[in-house]
């Protein structure tokens, strides 16, 4: 995949992440592993076997993996789960795996007690390892299929177009189209609170990509006011969380934070030419969700610019 597929790719599949529980979890897991590994074996219940601890193995690295996407997660549920998932696998599987793998559907990561459970499994089978996937390894896995083999996956096609995805010019038209026809002219003395200033430092943003930043800070109360209260503020959210999905990968391909500030800039607008007008809007909204800290990084507390050699990594 190229760069623009694997983002619409992921917005795709996060919005299926935000929905899959219980058997469809665990199909779409098989899902994925059979679209990736030859020898994955989507193990299936059977009436009274059921599916003797499994619900998947690989045969050529011994893996066996334990599925489990509740509706809300449950520190007992969860330990309960884990530790009977565990008890049925070595009791009817014994011999045929090296590796459990306990599967989960928590996007915020692996829970406490599942790490905790871990670490007491490993000490109590010193001969098994153990692992945990969750929605960033399954996200690593699908990345590395194929075009035809990822839309199969997630159930949409996957296309190819001149412009970039989830936030673009249909996205934030009404945003851009007031904010070209509101912005005036702002106070060039006025006074930029020194958290904004250090967090260009930080960035290693100069020259003319910090002075565009700076002039549209000038005028992001605008943006303030289009996205304040209601459906709005979720609406700014949502946009807010396309913005940080795009500007991870980005940097995963571009070091030069000036690089990352233009491919951040064909998010908003697209690869065609606008206008000046809607350029200058455009560094309105960039400004607004830099200093809100949905792209770029924020500097540490104790951080001052005195420190920018080598800061920005």
């Amino acid at each position: 995949m190229n760069f623009e597929q694997r983002m619409y790719a992921r917005l795709k599949f996060l919005d299926l992440m935000a929905d899959l529980t219980g058997a469809a979890f665990e199909e779409f897991f098989h899902k994925v592993m059979l679209a990736r590994h030859p020898d994955f074996l989507d193990v299936r219940t059977h009436g009274k076997l059921g599916d003797q601890g499994a619900d998947g193995l690989m045969l050529h690295s011994d893996s066996l993996f334990a599925c489990y996407g509740p509706h809300s997660v449950s520190a007992k549920d969860v330990k309960d789960k884990f530790t009977s998932d565990l008890a049925s696998a070595c009791r009817q599987r014994p011999g045929q795996f090296r590796t459990f793998v306990f599967v989960h559907n928590d996007r915020r990561g692996i829970h406490p007690e599942v790490a905790t459970l871990i670490v007491q499994a490993k000490q109590a089978n010193p001969d098994l390892r153990f692992a945990q996937m969750g929605s960033r390894s399954l996200w690593q896995e699908l990345m590395q299929l194929d075009v035809a083999l990822a839309e199969d996956v997630l159930g949409c096609e996957i296309p190819v177009k001149p412009t970039t995805y989830g936030v673009g010019m249909e996205d934030l038209a009404p945003l851009l189209g007031q904010l070209k026809e509101l912005r005036t002219a702002a106070d060039p003395l006025m006074d930029l609170p020194q958290v904004r200033a250090d967090k260009l430092d930080f960035n290693c943003l100069e020259g003319e990509s910090r002075e565009d930043l700076l002039r549209g800070m000038r005028h992001v109360h605008l943006v303030e006011a289009f996205y304040d209260g209601g459906l709005r503020a979720l609406e700014q959210d949502e946009v807010a969380r396309g913005f940080r999905i795009y500007y991870e990968q980005v940097r995963q391909d571009y070091p030069d934070p000036e690089d990352i500030l233009w491919q951040l800039q064909r998010y908003v607008l697209g690869s065609e030419s606008q206008r000046p007008r809607v350029h200058r809007a455009a560094w309105v909204v960039l400004a607004h969700f830099f200093f809100r800290c949905d792209i770029f990084e924020a500097p540490p507390a104790d951080w001052n610019s005195a420190e920018l050699a080598g800061a920005w990594t």
